[in-house]
């Protein structure tokens, strides 16, 4: 059995995927990280919910940021191996989830307060930890190439997650 430990990064550094190694506190590990912290509360938030329609869609959208993750975790020679990457479809499947979703939760009647319930207090953190990714890669952006899918995706992401709670709250 491999060890999970390498003893590579005890020197504070980590490898992308590609081979390069940066700092593990540069923006694009800062960036992939909180992309995982995402996809964590996505998983907490569904270890709740009971509406299976919902959970199905909370997995494909995990399975899309994994990608989107694998991304940012690769620098330009890694990037060629890739063989998926969020494209526009993945975006219009988000915006086809905010309208479905906002649609059901019924009009917006102000700021929402999370907590009604445990399931939208779940997708409210994992909303508020996406649009803390969103500035993250917006930071990157300024000095690593970052592409705009990536940048839509993400921003649509928190509104996604913003209906499903609202949902969740309403249902």
């Amino acid at each position: 059995m491999s060890n999970i430990y390498t003893r590579t990064g005890d020197k504070g550094t980590t490898a992308l995927f590609g081979g390069s190694r940066v700092e593990k506190d540069s923006l694009k590990v800062e960036a992939y990280g909180t992309i995982d912290e995402v996809i964590s509360n996505m998983g907490i938030a569904y270890s709740f919910i009971e509406e299976e329609e919902l959970k199905a869609e909370l997995v494909e959208i995990q399975n899309k940021l994994f990608v989107l993750g694998a991304e940012l975790a690769s620098d330009e020679s890694g990037i060629k191996y890739l063989n998926k990457l969020i494209n526009q479809s993945d975006i219009d499947y988000l915006e086809k989830i905010i309208d479905k979703y906002m649609e059901k939760a019924g009009p917006f009647k102000g700021f929402v307060t999370p907590g009604k319930n445990t399931q939208s207090a779940m997708l409210h953190v994992a909303r508020t930890v996406a649009r803390r990714a969103e500035r993250i890669i917006i930071t990157l952006s300024r000095e690593d190439k970052v592409r705009e899918e990536i940048r839509k995706y993400v921003n649509r992401l928190s509104d996604a997650l913003y209906a499903m709670a609202r949902f969740e709250e309403e249902k």
